[in-house]
Order: structure tokens, then C-alpha cells, then sequence
């Protein structure tokens, strides 16, 4: 990804982000969300995918749901974006609408991870169209 890209990508998720209401946002000092250009090796091994899966985001730590005293200590939670997943996902910069098209993805995606977060699994995002 270049630099342009890069920053393309991130005026599009600050608008998302600007869309978001306050109540939600608020959410987000629970769970910073974290922008990278791809998953790490680590991160994809921990979810047994391979170098060339595609991955749109992920959120790491424990969901308020499952949260308590026996957690204390363990890091905050982080709801990591993956610039390229989500650009690819999107079908690309090229297209006619692009920006709406990752502004779109982004939108699902951050919603998908803030989901996980509160607890909600792959079924129940699924059901809410953030699958």
C-alpha cells in the first residue's frame, strides 16, 4: 500500500468514524481501534489463515460479556483494521464509487469488531448483516 493509499484509506475511515453516534464512539475508549496496512504473521497463525487470506479486522481481548475480576491486568482490548482486507473487500481504488465502496466496508467491518467486543459471535453478526 503507498503512502497516498494509505492516506486515502484514512480520510475515509475518519469520515466513517465521524458518522458513528456518541454512545458507540464512546465504546471505542474500551476497545481503541488500531489502522494496519495487514494482519501480522502472528495474527493470522492465531487464527490458522494463511499469508495470502484476506482479513477486513479483528478484535482481540475479551468481550464485556465474558469480562470480570479474573481478568484484571490483562491488556485493553484492541479492534485492529486492515487497510488492504478492507480496500480489496471493497473491489478496490479504481472503481467509480471506491471511496463509498471502503467507506461502506470499513463501516461493516468496525460494526462486525465492536460486535465481537459486546460479545456477539460469527452467527449472531451474521444475523445482523455484519457477517
Amino acid at each position: 500500500m503507498t503512502d497516498a493509499e494509505r492516506e486515502r484509506f484514512d480520510a475515509v475511515f475518519e469520515a466513517a468514524l465521524g458518522e458513528l453516534p456518541d454512545e458507540l464512539l464512546a465504546y471505542l475508549d474500551e476497545a481503541p481501534v488500531v489502522l494496519d496496512d495487514r494482519p501480522s504473521p502472528e495474527m493470522l497463525a492465531s487464527l490458522n489463515m494463511e499469508a495470502d487470506d484476506i482479513l477486513c479486522g479483528l478484535h482481540t481481548g475479551i468481550a464485556v460479556t465474558e469480562d470480570s475480576v479474573e481478568f484484571s491486568g490483562v491488556p485493553t482490548d484492541v479492534i485492529n483494521l486492515f487497510r488492504e482486507g478492507i480496500v480489496s473487500t471493497a473491489g478496490g481504488w479504481d472503481g467509480p464509487d471506491a471511496e463509498e465502496a471502503v467507506y461502506n466496508e470499513i463501516m461493516v467491518t468496525l460494526l462486525h469488531e465492536i460486535g465481537h467486543h459486546f460479545g456477539l459471535d460469527e452467527d449472531d453478526l451474521d444475523a445482523l448483516g455484519y457477517g
